[in-house]
């Protein structure tokens, strides 16, 4: 495994993070894919066996029960003070008022039942999901320095946002004295690289840790394009990523599975390759639920893809409309 430092921080993370967003009770969530506590074990345990020390989770996913197994499991088979551990907020987490978003009340009612969920006095990384229209950036901003000063988070993140709101937070926070964010999380990938023309230009310069969700556009840059499975069927965050534009990234899947099959590789391991090759990009967040997916993820590491060879996996992206701004979850 390779480590690296979350942007312009001293701490040491694993190039490759695993997404939590696979485990959890299905009754309890969005998804119905997720594997329970018996299922996920061996995935995490495999995990920590690779050297990755990265993982992500959130408060919504599985309805909070993301957060339990994974707080079990790496108490089982981890150090504390090894691993980082990263979860997120703004989500709906209950009906009616003060439910859901980034006010002061929903952060510090939130992260305390994250700690308790997670089994520890902090996380490492405490992110926003989403960007919340509805409460001014400096009450956020100011609750998020609290629960850093209180001990409870050593960092903050941010995810999915324009690049100007983005500003718009670190300014209020600089100019008040507050915890600035170290990290993005955002979507990106071969068939989705809307990022590109601001938000990764601007973290590269300010040294922003990027930590990318769906690497592999949840499957779909993996597989035959003809191919199904009870995601790509059931998962409608997915479909409503990638559905309006298939039959363009159906090229870009098309020249993955050309060059992995040139290499006699996985098509995920180019992919993850490609993504790995990218500036800033500190670690791709993978959402493994199977061993082979993390074996593909590390092998991924080795291969260093030419320069003809990424401008061949490019040259069929056209540009797509933004998506999961306040809408869906990665």
């Amino acid at each position: 495994m390779e480590y690296t430092k979350l942007g312009n921080t001293g701490l040491d993370v694993s190039r490759l993070c695993l997404g939590c967003m696979g485990f959890g009770r299905a009754a309890q969530g969005l998804h119905q894919w997720v594997l329970d506590e018996e299922h996920s074990r061996p995935v995490i345990r495999k995990a920590l066996e690779l050297g990755i020390n990265f993982f992500d989770t959130a408060n919504v996913y599985a309805g909070g029960t993301s957060e339990e197994i994974v707080g079990r499991v790496l108490k089982d088979y981890a150090h504390r003070d090894e691993i980082v551990i990263a979860t997120k907020v703004y989500s709906r987490m209950h009906a009616g008022p003060n439910g859901a978003g980034l006010s002061r009340k929903a952060i510090m009612s939130e992260i305390d039942k994250s700690l308790k969920r997670l089994g520890t006095d902090y996380v490492d990384l405490y992110q926003i999901h989403r960007w919340d229209p509805n409460t001014p950036i400096e009450e956020t901003m100011e609750a998020l320095h609290d629960v850093v000063k209180a001990g409870k988070a050593r960092y903050i993140g941010a995810s999915v946002m324009y690049v100007w709101q983005f500003m718009k937070a670190q300014h209020a926070a600089e100019k008040n004295g507050w915890t600035r964010f170290v990290s993005m999380q955002n979507h990106y990938n071969l068939i989705y690289r809307e990022d590109e023309r601001e938000m990764l230009p601007l973290c590269k310069e300010d040294k922003i840790g990027v930590i990318p969700f769906s690497p592999l556009a949840s499957g779909r840059l993996t597989r035959d394009w003809s191919e199904t499975t009870t995601r790509s069927e059931t998962d409608q965050v997915q479909k409503a990523k990638y559905d309006a534009t298939a039959d363009t990234d159906r090229l870009v899947v098309e020249r993955v599975a050309a060059i992995a099959e040139k290499r006699g590789v996985p098509r995920a391991q180019i992919a993850l390759a490609w993504i790995l090759q990218k500036e800033p990009v500190t670690a791709p967040i993978i959402g493994a639920t199977k061993i082979s997916h993390l074996e593909d993820a590390a092998a991924a590491l080795a291969i260093a893809l030419t320069p003809e060879e990424i401008s061949f996996l490019e040259a069929s992206y056209v540009p797509h409309p933004v998506y999961g701004f306040n809408v869906g979850f990665n």
